[in-house]
């Protein structure tokens, strides 16, 4: 499953790793949490396929929803099964491209803010984004990082009555991807 998904994303961002400078990682991090005043919601997800061209600026992201891990188990299960449906729809991607790509120099370290343009598909929904975040390099390492929130029903993810006060409409995410040189 993990080799199909990295050459999904090499695809979809119409590449070819012996020509480009590709930069991926599939052990990449993204959480989330939701801030309630009945109880907090946070999961983590610590399998995250993701690759970026370094000359072209392409980003994808792919998210297997069943990796995500939650601190109590009926939390990940009503997760799963209610809100995220996630034997029907089991990823969420991300496919885009950093729009300011070429102030990050990859060979050099540095902190580069960066802004990527594209479109986010959760719970089978896809919606244009734009997200701001970090690249930073040290030693040859990349590593992206970005916070950014998502509101629920842009995604048609219900917030049944009985438990909606248990649930923000909006829900942060965070990115902590490192990344490695495949070319």
């Amino acid at each position: 499953m993990k080799r199909t998904t990295i050459i999904t994303i090499m695809i979809l961002a119409g590449t070819s790793c012996f020509a480009q400078a590709i930069y991926m990682t599939r052990s990449g991090q993204i959480s989330f949490f939701s801030k309630t005043p009945m109880e907090n919601i946070e999961a983590i997800n610590n399998e995250v396929s993701s690759m970026i061209n370094g000359e072209t600026g392409e980003i994808v992201f792919a998210v297997l929803i069943k990796s995500f891990r939650f601190e109590k188990a009926l939390m990940e299960e009503h997760f799963n099964e209610n809100y995220m449906e996630s034997s029907k729809i089991p990823k969420a991607m991300f496919q885009g491209k950093i729009i300011n790509s070429s102030s990050v120099d990859f060979k050099k370290d540095g902190s580069y803010p960066v802004t990527a343009e594209g479109d986010l598909t959760l719970h089978g929904i896809k919606q244009p984004v734009q997200v701001s975040g970090t690249i930073s390099i040290k030693n040859g390492k990349i590593i992206v990082t970005s916070e950014f929130s998502v509101k629920l029903e842009d995604y048609k993810i219900e917030r049944p009555s009985l438990v909606a006060d248990k649930i923000s409409e909006t829900i942060a995410i965070k990115i902590n991807c490192q990344y490695e040189r495949k070319s």
